[in-house]
């Protein structure tokens, strides 16, 4: 359905602007409410090649963002009810499920192949290495406890339950901007306490 972005042209990978801009509101709420091909064509024909350009420029590889954007256009499609107009605009919205399938695809490149597991008990560690990482998780428990509660829920959102930013945006109902403040200072005071 979705086809190669190549043959989009360079000129959307520069991230030419169109002279007619459409209102990507109301091509979402047609994907949404009809299923309009047409007006998931606009949005693919404007967003999709911008999605690749921008994660070839965040160090992604020519496949991997070709991959990657396909997969951010096919999510659009399949999920254009979540989208709401009044937490972001189409391309802030386009642009992070472009992000979080960036990092899931490098997660689950980097994750280890059957093969390549050991098998068999895993020799144990050293009692001093022992040693040094229970003090060391028990320091970083004593200081993620001393974080403000908006604070550390958040960062074991995050963390702990695996959720991206927008996930965490659409359970709490928080903006993103404000999702990503506080986990910063946190992690902010976390490294602080660590040291």
């Amino acid at each position: 359905m979705i086809g190669s972005l190549s043959a989009w042209g360079q000129g959307f990978v520069n991230g030419t602007q169109d002279n007619a801009r459409p209102d990507w509101v109301s091509q979402v709420e047609r994907v949404r409410d009809h299923q309009d091909r047409e007006a998931f064509a606009e949005l693919f024909r404007h967003f999709a090649p911008r999605v690749k350009g921008f994660l070839m420029k965040s160090g992604a590889d020519a496949t991997l963002a070709e991959e990657c954007a396909q997969d951010v256009m096919a999510t659009l499609w399949n999920k254009a009810h979540l989208f709401d107009p009044a937490r972001a605009s189409v391309a802030t919205w386009i642009f992070t499920i472009a992000r979080n399938r960036k990092i899931d695809l490098l997660r689950k490149q980097r994750r280890p192949e059957p093969e390549d597991l050991s098998w068999g008990p895993e020799a144990e560690p050293a009692q001093d290495d022992a040693l040094a990482l229970q003090q060391e998780s028990e320091h970083l428990r004593r200081a993620l406890s001393e974080l403000p509660d908006a604070q550390r829920e958040l960062i074991e959102r995050a963390y702990f339950g695996d959720l991206s930013h927008s996930e965490i945006a659409a359970e709490t109902g928080l903006p993103l901007g404000t999702i990503k403040s506080r986990i910063r200072l946190a992690l902010d005071r976390l490294r602080h306490a660590m040291r």
